[in-house]
């Protein structure tokens, strides 16, 4: 068995940040703040994924701030990954743990997430379900058969202030029910 292959201790959930063009990552960090959960960020090393984190921000658990003794608190890690399709996904998964709560645009990651037992919360403030998880990737595979076949598909609309307040609720809720 290589190192890689041990098994993690179990920690408190987290909230995972799939970081690559997420427009809300300043967002998600008050989020966890408030809340005192862990952050993880994770992105490609292209980006620099440490200038959403403030100075005073604990970069460990031994330095996190938690609410009491049984919890360990709020404190940020970035976890660098390689540039290629999918890396962070993959390596978001690879960490996740039941409980936890991933910011994502990815469906397909946000399918992974919900079938491990977490859950996913999209930029716009979506909270993906199980109960539409497949309609939303049917979708997302048809409309890519229509520009593979040379025709077009509506594109997202602008991000608005909006879509920021959204998400920041949303994810507050999220965080305190889990």
């Amino acid at each position: 068995m290589s190192p890689d292959d041990t098994p993690r201790a179990p920690r408190d959930r987290a909230l995972i940040i799939d970081a690559d063009a997420c427009p809300v990552t300043r967002e998600a960090l008050a989020c966890a703040r408030r809340a005192r959960i862990p952050v993880v960020i994770a992105g490609n090393t292209t980006q620099n994924l440490a200038r959403h984190i403030r100075r005073d921000d604990p970069r460990d658990e031994e330095h996190a701030r938690g609410r009491d003794g049984h919890h360990t608190g709020f404190w940020v890690e970035v976890l660098d990954v390689s540039v290629g399709a999918d890396s962070a996904d993959f390596a978001i998964v690879e960490r996740l743990q039941p409980g936890d709560v991933v910011v994502t645009q990815d469906i397909g990651l946000a399918s992974m997430v919900l079938g491990r037992g977490a859950a996913a919360i999209g930029v716009r403030g979506r909270v993906y379900s199980r109960a539409t998880i497949d309609m939303d990737l049917f979708i997302r595979h048809e409309e890519k058969k229509i520009r593979r076949a040379g025709g077009r598909t509506r594109g997202p609309a602008a991000f608005t202030d909006e879509d920021r307040e959204r998400f920041s609720r949303n994810l507050a809720g999220l965080l305190k029910e889990r």
